[in-house]
């Protein structure tokens, strides 16, 4: 198969086992584990197939640091609206007013490793996989 600039494009699996394969921290191209040297440092290719992690584009590491405020901050006020809703008409006001903020940072460090696959995967859906990105 060949892309818009007639460089060979390599096969992907399907999008729904990408995400999948990616939410479990694994390679989203070949499904490999072992993607991390700790909980913030992301090798630079997948040890089975040899994909690079930051896809040659200025700005891809910009990229996966929004889908982790995003994703991460969507958590934090998902739980807040919804302890407000459920605890309708007396809120625990005093609680939220500590606990949200304290969500909002502590998140994007937990979800951290998650969006950095997760971002992987959505960039692979958008730009397929080139043969000069794989090193097999």
């Amino acid at each position: 198969m060949t892309g818009a600039a007639g460089s060979r494009v390599l096969e992907r699996p399907p999008k729904r086992t990408m995400f999948a394969r990616a939410i479990r921290k694994h390679c989203p191209v070949c499904g490999g584990g072992g993607l991390f040297d700790g909980w913030f440092r992301m090798k630079s290719q997948c040890p089975t197939c040899g994909i690079q992690f930051n896809r040659g584009e200025s700005g891809y590491a910009l990229g996966a640091m929004w889908f982790n405020l995003l994703a991460a901050e969507a958590v934090t006020v998902a739980i807040f609206i919804t302890t407000i809703v459920r605890m309708w008409p007396d809120p625990p006001w005093d609680i939220l007013q500590y606990s949200g903020p304290i969500e909002a940072l502590i998140m994007p460090l937990l979800f951290y490793p998650f969006s950095k696959t997760l971002f992987l995967a959505f960039d692979l859906c958008i730009r397929p996989l080139q043969l000069f990105e794989a090193q097999e």
